[in-house]
């Protein structure tokens, strides 16, 4: 119960080593490829989702929209699995770092914005003047859409992290709490251990929802520009 409450969010370290580049490369092992003509339950399952969400997400986009098809659904894998593996005991959840969700936040969305001005450079630009904009609020309405603009990879990756951190630190919050209360009244710790799960069911929820916005807000951004 001394244990700080911040202490499952610090990077692992053995020997001084970092296990950040091991554990972002752990969620692969659980997505195999099957090379048989008949495949399992879980491959089958995977490859049906997959197909489900790209169907979903990738049908409002054109031709070169659906190129990024590919890294679009490795993407929402790659954060989906994160989040899951996350809330195992003792583990720890890469998505909880901001600085691992700008590094994935910034260079999609700067794709997306160089494809949008490289493609359709009139309609992009137009974007940071509203057609019928008075004279004098031009420069401030530039000046706001342009903040806007750069403000988007920043609201992708603290969307992410905020949700993913409330979830672990309520998880901990209320698992103390029940543990507190075993040796004060059981009822009570009952009740708290119940809502305990009620948390832990929603918190795999959030987990697959917030991959899916996360990837869902990066194709918008792709269409918007595409």
């Amino acid at each position: 119960m001394n244990e700080n409450l911040f202490t499952s969010f610090i990077t692992p370290v053995i020997l001084g080593l970092p296990l950040v580049t091991l554990i972002v490369l752990f969620p692969s092992l659980l997505f195999p490829t099957s090379n048989r003509l008949v495949s399992n339950r879980f491959v089958t399952l995977q490859q049906w989702m997959l197909q489900l969400v790209s169907k979903q997400m990738m049908s409002i986009h054109n031709s070169k929209g659906q190129t990024w098809t590919l890294m679009l659904m490795s993407l929402i894998l790659f954060i989906g699995s994160t989040n899951l593996l996350g809330l195992l005991p003792h583990s720890f959840t890469p998505t909880t770092q901001l600085s691992m969700n700008l590094g994935m936040a910034i260079p999609l969305w700067a794709g997306a914005v160089i494809t949008g001005f490289r493609n359709k450079t009139k309609a992009s630009l137009a974007h940071f003047l509203p057609q019928g904009t008075p004279t004098p609020l031009i420069p401030m309405l530039v000046i706001i859409e342009t903040i806007s603009l750069f403000i988007q990879p920043m609201a992708l990756a603290v969307r992410l992290t905020a949700n993913i951190t409330a979830g672990h630190l309520l998880i901990h919050l209320i698992g103390g709490a029940t543990l507190a209360l075993m040796s004060i009244s059981t009822t009570t710790a009952l009740i708290t251990f119940t809502i305990l799960i009620l948390l832990t069911i929603l918190e795999f929820a959030v987990a697959m929802i917030q991959a899916y916005v996360f990837t869902l807000l990066v194709s918008l951004y792709l269409h918007d520009n595409t």
